[in-house]
This record gives C-alpha cells, sequence and structure tokens, in this order.
C-alpha cells in the first residue's frame, strides 16, 4: 500500500514538473527549390543536414526541405508551380522572375540584406548595383567575363610575347596557324580561335577595345543610339571577319556545339579558347592534360587587349541579375528565410558550400592543413561563390586565379536597363537580326558593304521603337 502510495506522488511530482519546464519548439521548416536540387542526389542532402547543423550552431534551428523540380525546362515548370498558388519559401529563379516580382510574390531583400551580418559584405560589386535597380534576385557570383587562355608549351615555341593589342592578337593566331605545334609535319591547319554559337565571348576582351562601352552610345550629335548599329560595332566585327577570311577564327563558329569548340582545342585545332569563368578555365586544363597524357602541359592566361577605344572587360549589365534567389513575400517564414540566405554567405556557410565534406572532398592534418581531393573537381556551390571568401587551401590554379583577379580589377557598369514588359517582342527580333548579320559577316556570307543595310533590318525589328524608350530612360 506504502508502495503504491509512493509511485502515486511520484507519478504526480513528474507530471507536476513536466508542467514547469517550457516544451522544445519545433525547428521551422523552410520549402527550398532551386535548379538541380534535388532529394534524390545524396550529396544535395547531405548539404542540407550540414547547412540545418551550422544554422543550429549559430542559433537558428531550421529544417531545410527540398522542393523536386525537374533540370529541363526548369523555368517553365517553376512558372506553372508558383502559378498554381504552391509557392516555396525561398526560390531560385533562371528566368521568369519579373513576372513573379511584378504580381508581388517576392520580397524586396534590401532590408534583409542592411539586417543581415554577412550577406551585405559577399557581395560583388555588381551585386549591390543590380540589387538598387532590381531588389528581388541574389546571386552572389562573379560576373561572366570569357577570357582568352592557350597552352603555355604553344606559346613558348612560337616564342612570341603575351599579345597587348589587337593587333598583337591578330598576329598571335596566324602565327599559331602558320607553325606545326601539333607535330603532324603540316602548316596553316591550326585556326588560331575557336569558338561557338555566336560572338559574344569575343566580345568580352574587344569591345572596350573597340569603344563599344555600353549597349547605349551618343552618337556625334550627342544622341543616345544603339552600341550595335555604331561605327565602333562596325569596326569589332569587321576584324573578327578579318580573322575569319585568314583562316585564324573558326568560321564554323555558328554550328559548333560547347563540347565542339572545346574537342577543337584539346585536339590541337585550335590553339585559343575562351573560358567563360576562372573555374572552367580550370576545367579546360584538366581536360588537355586528359587529353594528352605523360605530357606537362599548362594553360597561360592572355591579357586584355588595348585597342582604338581603350582596354578592359566588356561592361556589365547591371540592370537586375537574370537569375538567383528570392524570397517568397507570401512565406510565413521570412525571417528564417533571410538567416539561411546569411549563413550561406558567411563563412561558415561557405566553407560547406564551396568545400564539400571532409574526407570526401578534402583532407586535414594535425596541423589543420586542408588538402583538396581529385573529389573537388566535381563538387559545386548550392548558393553562393562570396567575394569575401578566401578558401584555407587555393581552390583555383594560378592562372584562374589571375582570370579572377582581372575580374575584379575590371568591373565597369553597363547603362543597360529593365524593360517594360511590352518591348519583349522587339528585343527578341533585334536580338536575332543582330545575330544573324554578324554571322554572315564574319563567315563572308555577307559583305561588311551591306552593313546599311543590316541597319535598316534592325531598326525596322524594334530597334527604334525600342531607341525612343531608351531616350527616355538614359540621363
Amino acid at each position: 500500500m506504502l508502495r503504491r502510495t509512493l509511485l502515486m506522488g511520484a507519478t504526480a511530482l513528474s507530471v507536476s514538473l513536466a508542467f514547469m519546464v517550457p516544451a522544445m519548439a519545433d525547428p521551422v521548416t523552410l520549402r527550398l527549390v532551386s535548379k538541380d536540387l534535388l532529394t534524390s542526389n545524396p550529396d544535395d542532402v547531405k548539404e542540407m543536414q550540414a547547412i540545418e547543423a551550422g544554422l543550429k550552431a549559430a542559433g537558428s534551428d531550421i529544417k531545410i526541405e527540398i522542393v523536386d523540380m525537374p533540370g529541363a525546362g526548369y523555368a517553365d515548370a517553376l512558372g506553372v508551380k508558383l502559378l498554381s498558388g504552391d509557392i516555396p519559401d525561398v526560390i531560385y529563379f533562371q528566368g521568369g522572375d519579373k513576372k513573379m516580382a511584378d504580381q508581388g510574390v517576392l520580397e524586396d531583400l534590401t532590408p534583409w540584406i542592411d539586417k543581415e551580418p554577412n550577406l551585405k559584405a559577399a557581395l560583388w560589386p555588381h551585386n549591390v548595383e543590380r540589387l538598387k535597380n532590381y531588389p528581388y534576385l541574389l546571386y552572389i557570383y562573379p560576373p561572366r567575363a570569357p577570357q582568352p587562355v592557350m597552352r603555355k608549351d604553344w606559346l613558348d615555341k612560337l616564342g612570341l610575347p603575351l599579345p597587348q593589342t589587337v593587333d598583337d592578337y591578330e598576329k598571335l593566331f596566324k602565327a599559331i596557324h602558320d607553325a606545326d605545334l601539333d607535330g603532324d609535319g603540316k602548316t596553316g591547319d591550326t585556326l588560331g580561335l575557336t569558338g561557338y554559337a555566336n560572338t559574344s565571348e569575343l566580345d568580352s576582351i574587344f569591345n572596350q577595345a573597340f569603344g563599344v562601352t555600353g549597349t547605349w552610345m551618343k552618337d556625334a550629335s550627342g544622341q543616345w543610339v544603339n552600341a550595335r548599329i555604331t561605327d565602333q560595332e562596325k569596326a569589332k566585327i569587321a576584324y573578327y571577319a578579318k580573322l575569319a577570311a585568314e583562316g585564324l577564327y573558326d568560321k564554323e563558329f555558328v554550328t559548333n556545339t560547347y563540347d565542339v569548340k572545346e574537342d577543337k582545342f584539346y585536339t590541337g585545332k585550335a590553339g585559343v579558347i575562351f573560358g567563360s569563368s576562372p573555374e572552367v578555365i580550370d576545367i579546360y586544363g584538366g581536360k588537355m592534360r586528359q587529353a594528352h597524357p605523360g605530357e606537362d602541359i599548362s594553360l597561360v592566361l592572355l591579357p586584355l587587349p588595348k585597342g582604338p577605344g581603350g582596354q578592359g572587360l566588356q561592361a556589365v549589365d547591371v540592370s537586375k541579375e537574370a537569375r538567383g534567389f528570392a524570397i517568397a513575400s507570401t512565406s510565413q517564414h521570412k525571417e528564417e528565410a533571410a538567416k539561411l540566405l546569411d549563413f550561406m554567405a558567411s563563412k561558415a556557410g561557405q566553407d560547406i558550400d564551396r568545400m564539400g565534406f571532409e574526407g570526401e572532398q578534402y583532407t586535414k592534418d594535425a596541423s589543420g592543413k586542408v588538402t583538396f581531393t581529385d573529389k573537388i573537381s566535381t563538387w559545386y556551390a548550392r548558393f553562393f561563390n562570396a567575394a569575401n571568401w578566401t578558401p584555407p587551401t587555393p581552390l583555383l590554379s594560378p592562372v584562374a586565379q589571375q582570370a579572377l583577379d582581372t575580374i575584379k580589377a575590371n568591373f565597369t557598369a553597363d547603362n543597360a536597363f529593365v524593360w517594360p514588359a511590352d518591348y519583349a517582342a522587339d528585343l527578341d527580333a533585334t536580338e536575332k537580326v543582330y545575330r544573324s548579320w554578324v554571322a554572315k559577316f564574319v563567315t563572308g556570307e555577307a559583305s561588311l558593304d551591306q552593313w546599311p543595310q543590316f541597319v535598316d533590318e534592325f531598326n525596322a525589328a524594334g530597334n527604334t521603337h525600342m531607341t525612343d524608350y531608351a531616350k527616355t530612360v538614359l540621363k
């Protein structure tokens, strides 16, 4: 009887104490949708778990729920999901965001960036400018700025210094073309430069050299005109056409795919190739060594050329991000969503996102020194490439780091702006006209004597309408 009474008393006491101890709050669940982020990918799931642990250590108990979305046709599939009313908390857009922003679906990120400690410090200069113009997307990466590279052993065989001017580049391409660098006993069968789809890669370094300083330029009378119909643009395209006519630039660039372009470089059919980012330049170096086992091959970055118009990288469009992360204005957990993005911009978040996992992508010795494994070559960041993050061991080769340093030192903001929706048809039509005529000029199908015909067609396709609007926006 006494035992029963004691047990009953103990039970009552434990129930009483249970009421006195506050219950642990459940973690906040954030739904996250991003291209190629899938529950079926073990690395994706593992990274989200590591991020959750990092957030918890920083004082934020957040669970990340991956929302699966097909990679093919991602933008369209995402649009359908959002229009159906199924709106995740954090959304990665790769197109289709402006329609959602116009409907009030996307949160203004400015106050959140001001509030959080890491995001502002992680921004690249062009991110800052883009957020001023369009504060709904965050894509913390250096701007895409294709830069040319070639095999160092080939440059050494030619005995030429690094090219400094547009004329030097032509001399380099000709020297590559005329020499037997691949050792097949033939000369005149190697392209100086290859490319694919269009000439936008070349524009990255040749625009400024020829004086194409932005999307909009002033003519002799001081009026704003589209840069694509200026004398400076004509001179640049004439340079490309001259290279192609002399067999120095790949006339097949129009039909080349990205893979074909790469293959021509690795097999010695072309001497120079443009890498779209420092990371891609390192990929080119690795693939070149794989294609030539046993040879000590490294790449060299070619400098920005000086020309009649100056020197520098192509001006960067700062009107808005073309892709990036957004917070839904409908989210019930905006503060947690902002904390997630801020954590990913922090050192702890970048260490996870950029380096992968200890024992897989990198190892540490007793002193804490980090050594990356071969698996780092297939690892990629799911979120950001923060401007202020420094890896404990260099992630980039010296030549790729040099390319990144060039990007940092040569940022120039473009004067492009966001167009109203009713100009979409004009933008599409003028782009098609421009690309079509440039291809014809460069391949020799059309002569530069036909430039006035191109200008007339470009204006008729929508440029006249666009220019009238541009004059109301530009100061």
